[in-house]
């Protein structure tokens, strides 16, 4: 990369960045983990790979394939909503049962690879990330031409920051989720978000 590809790299941070940012499902349970500071660098490090992929991907013109193949959009709608409602009824549970909820100061959990499947099945199994991800980025990269690669390595760096932020930095919030309401508060929000998240899947054309 030579210094004139340097706005386009930070093109496609500001791009990567918009979309990453948005409240999903990703994103809640990566924060949750982050605040019980359970397996969070594997996860952070699972979502930034997965995104790096992806990103390469749109880039590469894999979108195209997508496009001409609905079916795959069609089978991870469906696949995606099913494993967003279960973890939405996981999380409801938590909200209900005083005797499921953790605080900070919480012994033992979820095991490092059943952790990492969940974060998977979401980062993999939700079809807005091939929309997002590999067809909208793909098609603001192609527009770049020969600097495409720019602009997905900014689209990267965007997810590496991210995650980084909401991984790392949840510990920070650490005292206000040493009150038990606080997590009874964050698990209902979480079950909300994938119920919503869940139904636009379901409601997609």
């Amino acid at each position: 990369m030579n210094l004139t590809d340097f706005p386009v790299l930070l093109a496609g941070f500001g791009a990567g960045l918009s979309l990453i940012i948005a409240i999903g499902a990703q994103n809640a349970f990566v924060l949750r983990q982050g605040l019980l500071r359970e397996h969070v660098a594997p996860v952070v490090l699972l979502c930034m790979t997965s995104d790096a992929v992806l990103i390469l991907a749109g880039i590469s013109g894999v979108g195209a394939a997508i496009q001409a193949a609905p079916w795959i959009l069609f089978l991870a709608r469906w696949a995606g909503a099913a494993f967003l409602l279960a973890y939405a009824f996981t999380a409801a549970r938590r909200v209900m049962s005083k005797s499921s909820l953790v605080s900070a100061e919480r012994t033992g959990g979820t095991g490092l690879w059943a952790t990492l499947g969940t974060v998977a099945a979401l980062t993999w199994l939700n079809p807005h990330v091939y929309l997002d991800t590999v067809l909208l980025l793909g098609s603001l990269g192609a527009a770049h031409g020969e600097a495409r690669w720019s602009f997905g390595a900014g689209a990267a760096a965007a997810s590496v920051a991210w995650f980084s932020l909401l991984g790392f930095g949840a510990r920070f919030l650490a005292p206000v989720f040493a009150r038990p309401m606080a997590w009874r508060l964050l698990d209902a929000a979480i079950a909300v978000t994938m119920v919503i998240i869940a139904l636009q899947l379901l409601l997609m054309p």
